[in-house]
């Protein structure tokens, strides 16, 4: 028998991650040489049910279709302080009982948490709702960086978008990372992008035309070769040294040279993808970081796979 998935429909449904849950899951794939997925949609209350756009959405099955899922995608949340109703989270509780898979997309964590599925696990949300998360379920461990965790039987996305990668990672594990890479080629999409590659969300920063740090960075990044310095960077912003060292890390929360570094790194891994005729010593010099063994020292300390390896997979995570 196939694998079966339910995805779960709400009254206030978020619009594109349900889809993406849907077009995984639902699509004939005459061109995969596997049995794929089964599926229901299953309400949470009477329909119709309104969704993200004005849309209206009329859902053939109810909860008590769960019994037989084997996977539940959880598609979003329409409301954090909107605990979902009793028998959701019955039913949840019941289906994580007899080993079923539950996964969610975007806030669709909020849904697990509330029905205590997430408690003592690591998990992750959108970024933007993750100090709000911590405060809600102080016993869920939230990784705030990245693009989904798996935590066995649960696993979670960060935003909308990320839950592509989850699904993808689904895939991967019913299926292997053949099927998976033809999944993503016809979605159009990256085949992998490993769940611990941080969600790289940038930090707002003041207008760089009346701010001296963010016209800093500016210079950094259009200059990223020269030898930079804590002095240096200070001198060009016009500050002194522990006054630009605190008003660096009150901007972007980082200390100058470890912002630098990042930078330094983000921009070795954007060149490994996009310019596969470039040499890693290459690489390593363009990006500041001197040589092949520097850029494979710092790759290794922040979790990435060796340079060579990166750019053959597309970006990954060194094995933990």
């Amino acid at each position: 028998m196939s694998h079966h998935v339910s995805i779960i429909a709400y009254d206030g449904l978020c619009t594109f991650e349900f889809a993406c849950a849907i077009e995984l899951f639902t699509l004939e794939r005459p061109e995969l040489d596997v049995r794929w997925y089964s599926h229901t949609v299953c309400a949470i209350e009477p329909g119709p049910l309104r969704a993200r756009g004005g849309l209206t959405v009329q859902v053939p099955h109810g909860l008590d279709a769960l019994a037989q899922a084997d996977t539940i995608v959880i598609p979003g949340w329409r409301d954090l302080a909107d605990a979902p109703p009793a028998p959701l989270v019955d039913a949840l509780r019941a289906a994580h009982a007899r080993g079923a898979r539950i996964c969610s997309i975007c806030t669709g964590a909020y849904v697990l948490a509330y029905a205590g599925l997430l408690d003592g696990l690591v998990a992750t949300t959108h970024w933007h709702y993750l100090d709000d998360m911590r405060a809600r379920f102080p016993g869920v461990a939230i990784d705030p960086d990245a693009l989904y965790v798996d935590a066995g039987r649960i696993v979670t996305s960060a935003g909308s978008a990320a839950g592509l990668d989850m699904l993808l990672h689904l895939v991967r594990s019913d299926f292997g990372a053949d099927v998976a890479n033809k999944v993503a080629q016809r979605l159009v999409i990256p085949a992998h992008r490993d769940g611990d590659q941080a969600q790289r969300v940038a930090r707002p920063l003041p207008d760089a035309g009346t701010d001296t740090i963010a016209r800093l960075m500016d210079q950094v990044r259009e200059n990223i070769r020269a030898d930079h310095t804590v002095a240096s960077m200070a001198a060009a912003a016009c500050l002194g040294t522990r006054t630009f060292q605190r008003r660096f890390k009150e901007r972007t929360g980082l200390a100058p040279l470890g912002w630098l570094v990042r930078e330094r790194i983000a921009l070795a891994a954007q060149l490994l993808e996009s310019r596969p005729q470039l040499a890693i010593d290459a690489i390593a010099d363009l990006a500041g970081l001197g040589s092949a063994e520097s850029l494979r020292r710092h790759f290794r300390a922040h979790g990435l796979a060796p340079p060579g390896r990166y750019r053959k997979r597309g970006g990954e995570r060194a094995p933990a």
